[in-house]
């Protein structure tokens, strides 16, 4: 499973060889480990951000169920729970409860001393990952068809394609991990990380949206459409996955100024994550704690 703490540790120190030789001596410098540390950046915040997200989600779906009272999960979650449908219940538990275990477990897959000094847990914890993955996909999809999801049907067909996505790239992971491909298996399972978080990408997308222009722009919030959720719902993996796949060939193919630009995009990026993460906590998050 992915470790970009040590992709960037092996980046600073073996950057590619146009970096070192075709730039002026202190822009090579510069430029060996601003992508590295740029992307560690965003890493960080991501992950803190995903956290918090876990956090509430036990707080506020987790505390109401225990008090048994999940009619409360429909202040948030649209027919969350709906009285007599065991079935259709036990899916949005199973999905909120894989939800919280996901985080931790893709959080626990980026630390390096985990794989380092406990392989056994990484590659363990990387099984679990992929479980929960798949049934996370598998639950969205079931969700979104039988559960009266609110928005317009395209993005039902984002969150669906996003499901599919998700199961596609945790076979790949799977399957290279099998095979000892060690580059492609970090590859695959960097898109799965990214592509779990499409939803935790809506969230924080949508919160920054909103603190930026200070009014819900291009959407209406009483039937949640419009062409921005739209966007949005496809973005929400889309987007990730075509940056991840730019930073996989500036790190391997650019120069200098290829390196730095791609470090100042993501260093934007980080900036950007973080102010929806701050505005998904005071608008949605801590006052349901």
């Amino acid at each position: 499973m992915p470790v970009l703490f040590n992709q960037a540790v092996q980046a600073t120190a073996a950057g590619p060889a146009a970096a070192r030789s075709s730039a002026p001596g202190g822009l090579a410098r510069l430029a060996g480990p601003a992508l590295p540390w740029a992307a560690v950046s965003w890493c960080v915040v991501a992950v803190l951000g995903q956290l918090m997200f876990a956090a509430y989600v036990i707080a506020f779906y987790g505390r109401a169920a225990v008090q048994g009272q999940p009619e409360v999960w429909n202040k948030v979650l649209p027919h969350g729970y709906v009285p007599g449908d065991t079935t259709g219940n036990l899916t949005v538990a199973m999905h909120l409860f894989f939800t919280v275990v996901a985080v931790m477990s893709g959080a626990m897959q980026l630390v390096p001393a985990v794989r380092r000094l406990v392989p056994a847990v990484h590659r363990w914890n990387g099984r679990l990952y992929i479980v929960c993955a798949v049934v996370l996909a598998l639950g969205g999809l079931i969700m979104v068809w039988t559960r009266g999801a609110a928005g317009a049907f395209a993005q039902h067909v984002a969150i669906s394609l996003n499901g599919l996505v998700i199961m596609a790239c945790a076979a790949m992971a799977w399957r290279h991990a099998r095979a000892r491909r060690i580059d492609a298996h970090r590859r695959w399972a960097l898109r799965l990380f990214l592509a779990v978080s499409g939803v935790w990408f809506f969230r924080i997308g949508l919160m920054a949206w909103l603190m930026i222009n200070r009014a819900p722009v291009g959407f209406d919030p009483k039937t949640f459409q419009g062409p921005f959720l739209t966007f949005l719902g496809f973005a929400q993996f889309l987007l990730p996955l075509a940056v991840l796949e730019i930073y996989f060939r500036v790190r391997a193919q650019a120069g200098p100024y290829g390196r730095l630009a791609m470090a100042g995009a993501l260093a934007g990026l980080t900036l950007l994550t973080g102010l929806g993460i701050a505005g998904a906590s005071m608008l949605m998050w801590l006052p349901l704690f």
